[in-house]
């Protein structure tokens, strides 16, 4: 991709401008973004995969069982008597990770990749009959909504007061106050940064599709990462000689509970020396961006067979760094044509055959490993 080429997905900008303008500062409109764009899948198969174990759906109601007026929101997977009729007003449907289960959606996610994938985070549609919505709300993420089918209502606008109506099932901001409107029809799409308040409501049967990205909190992300350098860390082998805790200098105390301040330092020096190896932070970091979800699985395959290319799965994750390669969880060190060829797989997410031919037998043979487990597949040519 050509980062600095204008496109009409960003409305004649450029990825690389629209990054400085509007990427996490302010919100941008595009009429017919995607002309011509079609639903990734139709309603009644959506309405299938909903059903489904593994597909994590969500069914959000503007009545309740008895047809009264209240918020409702209940999980799959449903059967398709629990999903409403589709001429009943206000109600949605939301399947999350479309790009998981579907190649027409995971399809519709390359236009985006000018953001890393380390950011990226799924494909959600979201169906709606008229008047269908999830109220005025704000995520924390930036997001693309992108019209597929019928038109939405979408009002949005900074908000001043994060204050929710109590007692409901879904996070409804009680004081929104929008400062933009406009009706967004198949093709149009709609940048959001994170934390803008906004409200999308049906007019008539429609879906929207979300691209949505990944913002995890400096706690959370601390919290992954030190539990992933905690496993990493080895035990030395036998003989070895490891530092262990020793005071001989510490006179008696007659403050028995009082911790004492030479544990405290050897605590420290612990700590440092786990995250004294720069690669290890590394390599904790590109496994848990590349950590698939936990209701992501892979079916069993074949090794590539001699002159196929391959191509990754739709549900691989896969980055590196200057001195990894990440794929599911995994990190694995490379280096010179290998790394330079891997690099390239993730970047394209696909080898032509004098590519993988071009591999050492190391880098060959993970390919077989990772095509034996599914995370890739041979292809001709």
């Amino acid at each position: 991709m050509d980062v600095n080429q204008p496109t009409a997905l960003l409305g004649g900008l450029s990825p690389d401008r629209f990054m400085r303008r509007h990427w996490q500062k302010k919100p941008l409109l595009v009429r017919q973004a995607w002309p011509g764009v079609q639903p990734p899948i139709a309603r009644s198969a959506l309405f299938d995969l909903a059903g489904q174990e593994g597909v994590e759906s969500r069914l959000l109601t503007q009545f309740d069982g008895r047809g009264q007026p209240g918020w409702q929101l209940r999980h799959g997977p449903f059967t398709r008597r629990q999903i409403p009729a589709v001429g009943k007003p206000g109600w949605t449907l939301l399947v999350q990770g479309l790009d998981l289960h579907l190649d027409a959606a995971h399809a519709m996610l390359a236009p985006f990749r000018f953001v890393p994938d380390a950011r990226l985070d799924d494909l959600m549609i979201s169906y709606a009959s008229d008047g269908g919505g999830v109220g005025p709300h704000l995520d924390s993420y930036d997001v693309f909504l992108l019209q597929v089918h019928g038109r939405r209502r979408w009002r949005f606008g900074p908000v001043k007061d994060r204050s929710l109506v109590p007692g409901l099932p879904v996070r409804i901001l009680a004081n929104f106050e929008p400062t933009e409107e406009h009706v967004l029809e198949p093709g149009d799409m709609l940048y959001l940064p994170p934390l803008w308040g906004h409200d999308g409501i049906a007019e008539g049967e429609c879906m929207t599709c979300s691209v949505g990205f990944r913002a995890a909190t400096q706690t959370t992300l601390a919290q992954d990462l030190l539990q992933r350098l905690a496993d990493d860390l080895e035990a030395p082998p036998p003989g070895a000689r490891e530092p262990i805790y020793r005071d001989p200098g510490h006179g008696a105390t007659a403050t028995p509970g009082r911790m004492p301040e030479t544990l405290r330092q050897f605590a420290i020096a612990a700590l440092e020396r786990a995250l004294e190896d720069p690669k290890a932070l590394d390599r904790v970091l590109g496994a848990a961006i590349t950590d698939p979800k936990p209701q992501v699985w892979f079916d069993a395959g074949q090794p590539v067979a001699p002159g196929q290319g391959v191509q990754l799965d739709r549900r691989t994750r896969m980055a590196y760094d200057a001195h990894h390669v990440f794929i599911n969880g995994e990190a694995f060190e490379a280096g010179g044509r290998d790394a330079r060829l891997m690099q390239r797989l993730a970047d394209e997410r696909a080898l032509a055959a004098a590519e993988v031919a071009r591999l050492g037998e190391g880098a060959r043979a993970l390919l077989d490993d990772w095509a034996e487990a599914g995370w890739l597949h041979g292809r001709n040519g």
